[in-house]
């Protein structure tokens, strides 16, 4: 049974305005879609470009995205409080306004990372700083102050689960959507091959494609705004009463649910971002052509796009919490295939990627909806939602679980005897270094995805039927309001 601190009386109510439908579903797709722009841009490219391109050695690289996933545990739940105790006028945009502010400053931000003008800079130690600077500037202040409140938004858009199970597969397509622009479009445009015969990443076309990609990401970003509806808005009869910092975070970090699911994250984003990370390396170095990214990414993500009604399917009849667990222990299990069978065809490679990555995005599908119940607990345990706050302690643990994954990457890289000036120089890499890239590509991300079922199956609490219980106490609060 769910226990309840603090007070029962409902502090939210749900506006009278048009019922959810397509248009809610629609615009929230868009909102990743605009955040994939840049996010995915990142994960996939940044340590590429400054590694290969500016050449920057990996460790480096990887302490950067360590080092700034550490301020994020500020700065993420510093935008979380803001976004919950920021005086809002008007009803119904607690978490738009922010879309519309920080659309333009953060696509700015993410395309100052990729200017090829920063190869030619004298100084490593300029280099280095432009690097720091430009990446601070996006992941850590525009990101953050974007993307806090977009994911908090689903909590308000709609009180249904099985909504909230909708806007979760439609965010993840249109993450899917930008990773097919991002990793199956854009290799065909920044990969080229030097006089050597070696495929190199042209620095020029990635800053160009950078551009594109932050126009698009704007674009998206008003469709999101203009789109989605906030339903679930605090009660003005009964407002939420002021409570101090201290008591509020403690009550969140208290909340077993989010510690669980926090675990669950981390460890979910090294394995996702340490596959992402890796496979540019892997088709360079192992497959000796980085264009066949393209293929191996459209055939894992263009048939994840069927999710978008099978995941919320499998999530009302079976549980988010229990399809999850199945799935990331069958990805697991098909990357550390892969790695056992050492596979040189990079066709059959692709499959067991593709099978891999399909298992693993129909969790990413429902994800965004696991915070959604996270939040409902809170509510139902203190009496206060938290939505801002919440998510972003969230947010901050999937940060750090990217920024591990960055600095795996570049010290696992430093550790296999990989070599940047070699790689800068368009030189091909040593075999032991072609074969620890092999192995890292599938290890980990093999051995991340069992441990998230595993801490999703023992730790996290909220499974199907803990689930309906939390929903059926807050609508009947609700309904006291109105009654």
């Amino acid at each position: 049974m769910t226990s309840t601190i603090g007070a029962t009386a409902p502090k939210t109510i749900e506006r009278d305005v048009r019922p959810f439908g397509f248009r809610d579903k629609l615009g929230y797709m868009f909102g990743d879609f605009g955040n994939d722009f840049s996010f995915i841009l990142q994960s996939t490219f940044f340590m590429l470009f400054y590694t290969n391109v500016v050449g920057i050695h990996p460790g480096h690289v990887g302490t950067l995205l360590l080092v700034a996933r550490i301020f994020d545990a500020f700065t993420d739940v510093i935008m979380g409080i803001i976004v919950d105790r920021f005086p809002n006028a008007k009803a119904g945009y607690k978490f738009k306004r922010w879309v519309k502010w920080i659309a333009i400053p953060v696509a700015i931000a993410s395309a100052l990372m990729y200017m090829s003008f920063v190869a030619d800079f004298d100084s490593y130690v300029a280099k280095v700083a432009w690097m720091t600077a430009t990446y601070f500037l996006w992941g850590s202040i525009c990101y953050s102050a974007i993307n806090i409140p977009y994911g908090s938004m689903a909590s308000v858009i709609s009180s249904n689960p099985d909504d909230r199970s909708h806007l979760s597969a439609w965010r993840s397509t249109g993450g899917n959507l930008a990773n097919i622009v991002i990793a199956s479009v854009l290799p065909l445009v920044v990969y080229t091959t030097n006089e050597a015969g070696v495929s190199i990443l042209s620095g020029e076309r990635m800053m160009w494609a950078s551009v594109v990609c932050s126009v698009l990401a704007v674009i998206c970003y008003a469709a999101l705004y203009f789109l989605v509806e906030e339903r679930i808005v605090e009660n003005q009869d009964n407002p939420k009463e002021k409570v101090g910092l201290g008591k509020m975070i403690g009550t969140v970090l208290s909340n077993r649910a989010l510690l669980a699911l926090i675990v669950a994250a981390l460890v979910l984003l090294l394995a996702l971002m340490f596959s992402g990370g890796m496979v540019g390396y892997l088709f360079l170095e192992y497959f000796h052509d980085g264009r066949l990214q393209s293929p191996a990414s459209l055939a894992a993500t263009v048939p994840s796009l069927a999710l978008i009604v099978l995941s919320p399917w499998l999530a009302k009849k079976f549980g988010k919490a229990e399809v999850a667990i199945v799935v990331t222990l069958a990805g697991g299990l098909v990357y550390l295939a892969a790695y056992l069978l050492k596979i040189e065809s990079a066709a059959i490679w692709i499959g067991f990627y593709a099978v891999a990555t399909f298992l693993l995005t129909t969790f990413n599908y429902l994800i965004w909806a696991f915070i959604t119940d996270v939040i409902d607990y809170q509510e139902v345990r203190t009496g206060h939602r938290d939505d801002g706050t919440v998510y972003a302690v969230y947010s901050w643990a999937r940060k750090l679980g990217q920024a591990i994954a960055g600095f795996l990457i570049g010290a696992s890289l430093g550790w296999i005897g990989f070599d940047s000036v070699v790689a800068s120089q368009g030189q091909a890499q040593s075999q032991e270094a072609v074969d620890g890239i092999y192995m890292l590509a599938n290890v980990i991300p093999g051995a991340g995805l069992i441990l998230v079922a595993l801490a999703l199956l023992f730790l996290y609490p909220l499974k199907k039927s803990v689930v309906g219980k939390n929903v059926a106490i807050l609508a009947a609060r609700r309904e006291g309001v109105e009654a």
